[in-house]
């Protein structure tokens, strides 16, 4: 049976076209994701949304809470704990600024998106409850624009917890795709206190389940994900703690992963370095999108 991997009917063309020099590749847009995690009795569960179906990209795919980098997000002015900048710059392969919009812009769309903030009143404690009125109309303005990261955590007297965030991998989306992301994607656990909500406009449902679960409905072609989501489901299997996940990530490769494509007689050949498991051969004539 076909798996759940997602592909749009437009990538024949535009790759063939990448490949003649008549498609310009659009410059990705900075952008984090982050898995949270929790423990339940049968190990640790990662908190997925379903996008819309009416999106134009990935319609109908599972994901993780995240988006695109702010740019306020580089704010100096961001209040700071945990690892340096100069440290996630390192880890992350950019310059300290664009480190800071980064994390930045994981936290703020983690809460954003799920209603979970990796912040606290102090550099070794985090906030408990972010739920009711005034909560909802901050976190409303920040998800409006209106309201930057650094001015939030200001007003709230609240301190970005990046010792909460630990990266995992980063993904850039093929040259040929119209709509081009460099996301890092960072795993954390749910604080104490906290609960997930579906807040995302993107969104029509939220989960919380297991890797293997979700990895064994995209297998069986039930759930529909892209190929970073289902590789690092796949990654987060043999933990059995949301603590052992995340001692294990500093330890993982940052290098960005980045899809090929190559042009053959019969259609094209489309691959992930590293990823063999994503390896596609799309025919000339390709019966349209959707599940691959």
């Amino acid at each position: 049976m076909a798996n759940g991997q997602w592909y749009p009917p437009e990538w024949p063309d535009r790759i063939r076209a990448l490949a003649e020099g008549t498609l310009t590749p659009v410059r990705p847009k900075r952008a984090a994701t982050v898995l949270l995690l929790k423990d339940t009795p049968a190990g640790p569960a990662v908190h997925m949304l379903r996008r819309r179906a009416s999106m134009a990209f990935a319609g109908g795919a599972y994901a993780y809470p995240g988006g695109g980098v702010d740019p306020r997000d580089d704010d100096l002015q961001v209040r700071w704990a945990g690892p340096t900048r100069a440290w996630w710059a390192d880890r992350l392969g950019i310059d300290e600024t664009g480190a800071q919009a980064v994390v930045c812009a994981a936290v703020r769309e983690t809460y954003e998106e799920a209603g979970v903030l990796l912040a606290g009143p102090t550099p070794d404690s985090v906030t408990g409850d972010t739920t009711g009125e005034d909560w909802e109309a901050d976190r409303a303005a920040l998800a409006a624009h209106e309201l930057s990261f650094a001015e939030f955590l200001d007003r709230r007297g609240l301190v970005l917890r990046s010792d909460l965030l630990t990266a995992w991998a980063r993904w850039i989306t093929p040259e040929f795709e119209a709509r081009r992301y460099d996301t890092w994607f960072f795993v954390a656990a749910l604080p104490q206190g906290q609960r997930t909500r579906n807040l995302s406009t993107e969104a029509d449902r939220t989960v919380w389940t297991r890797p293997a679960e979700a990895a064994a409905g995209y297998d069986r072609g039930e759930l529909l994900m892209l190929p970073p989501t289902i590789a690092i489901l796949r990654q987060l299997g043999p933990y059995v703690t949301a603590a052992e996940a995340f001692a294990a990530a500093p330890a993982r490769d940052m290098t960005p992963v980045l899809a090929r494509a190559r042009l053959a007689d019969d259609g094209i050949e489309l691959a992930w370095p590293g990823h063999d498991e994503f390896t596609k051969h799309i025919p000339t004539a390709p019966a349209g999108g959707g599940p691959a």
